[in-house]
């Protein structure tokens, strides 16, 4: 089996470790990296960290508008499969990468498999939502997290290919996230296991509004704990742009860093008091852990943290961030909601079934 995996941003390069290492013990991969992150610190300590091969491709996309990044995406990756034989091409999550890998390959007559495939959040304003939808619908083997995806994919008439497989993060997370010991980790930014809340911002919604930017800034400023910040740069330019910058400077209870790989950053998770947060994988990675979330969102994909009282939603309201931090609690329970931490072996067995059933029939 020759695979074409197509991946081009951070939580695709976690999701994508594990899946590597299941592919390439039996089978052939070919890695296109699409540039859609290009900054080291988003991008290469992630291939570094987490022992994933080179790419074979490197397509150097960069940011830029969506439609004008996609259509390029779309165009180098058309090139890249003209050139390559293969019998599928495999692509993950929600980003532009994403929807270009899979349009990519279904023009050409090439079946495609989509890891994390049934994710909704009900919010078309998000451009992940228009990417995953699309996606899903040009897949022919739609590889899903949980049951509830399975769910919303039969709600859209989709229900062949469709497989439940489990989350690969929680995979990534069982290989590698305990090789940085947590308190050590807070200790680095001179903060106390336990003592402080963990933040990330990066979503265009966010960090590209000058006033949610800015209410989210003094909601940090205003917690019970220091916020370690590790600011993504796209956020950093922002708050250079709207002036945010001296007001996070001057906020003693800000603590902002630079990016971190994914082992440390797991380390810091596992060593907060809570999460607050605009990702969508982070949202899940607090669950794996045991960490309660506040999502600075008003919908999410991953609504299974949420009904199980781990996660809640709170936009980029200030007051609103503030009681929902004042008010994080740890439930009681906590349900297997991803799987069992296996769930590459199980995307290669769904390739490898299909692309037998596939010779057979043909």
């Amino acid at each position: 089996m020759r695979v074409v995996s197509v991946i081009g941003a951070r939580p695709q390069f976690v999701k994508a470790a594990p899946v590597c290492r299941a592919l390439r013990a039996q089978h052939e991969e070919v890695l296109v990296h699409t540039g859609q992150h290009y900054d080291p610190s988003m991008s290469d300590v992630f291939f570094d960290e987490l022992g994933l091969p080179t790419p074979d491709h490197h397509l150097g996309v960069g940011s830029g508008r969506h439609g004008h990044q996609t259509g390029a995406m779309l165009a180098a990756l058309e090139d890249v499969l003209l050139g390559e034989s293969c019998d599928l091409v495999l692509v993950y999550g929600d980003t532009n990468s994403t929807l270009a890998g899979a349009l990519a390959a279904a023009k050409l007559g090439i079946p495609v498999a989509h890891v994390e495939a049934g994710l909704r959040s009900f919010d078309r304003t998000m451009p992940e939502e228009i990417n995953r939808v699309l996606t899903d619908h040009a897949s022919d083997l739609l590889l899903c997290p949980t049951p509830r995806a399975v769910d919303n994919l039969s709600a859209e008439g989709v229900t062949r290919g469709v497989h439940l497989v489990g989350d690969v993060m929680l995979d990534a997370a069982r290989l590698f996230s305990e090789r940085v010991v947590p308190a050590e980790a807070a200790a680095r930014s001179g903060l106390a296991e336990g003592g402080f809340y963990l933040a990330t911002v990066h979503r265009a919604a966010t960090s590209d509004d000058e006033e949610a930017l800015g209410s989210v800034v003094r909601a940090f400023g205003s917690l019970d704990r220091p916020v370690l910040w590790p600011v993504h740069p796209r956020t950093r330019r922002n708050l250079a742009a709207f002036g945010l910058d001296a007001t996070v400077a001057a906020a003693p209870g800000i603590v902002d860093i630079e990016p971190v790989g994914y082992s440390e950053m797991m380390a810091l998770l596992r060593a907060s008091a809570g999460l607050l947060t605009d990702s969508g994988g982070m949202q899940k990675e607090a669950y794996f852990f045991g960490v309660p979330c506040v999502t600075l969102r008003d919908s999410t994909e991953w609504v299974e943290t949420v009904e199980a009282g781990w996660n809640v939603l709170v936009g980029t309201d200030e007051q609103r961030i503030a009681e929902a931090v004042a008010e994080m609690s740890t439930p009681d329970e906590r349900p297997v909601l991803y799987g069992e931490g296996h769930a590459a072996e199980a995307v290669v067995r769904v390739l490898e079934q299909y692309l037998d059933e596939t010779k057979r029939v043909g």
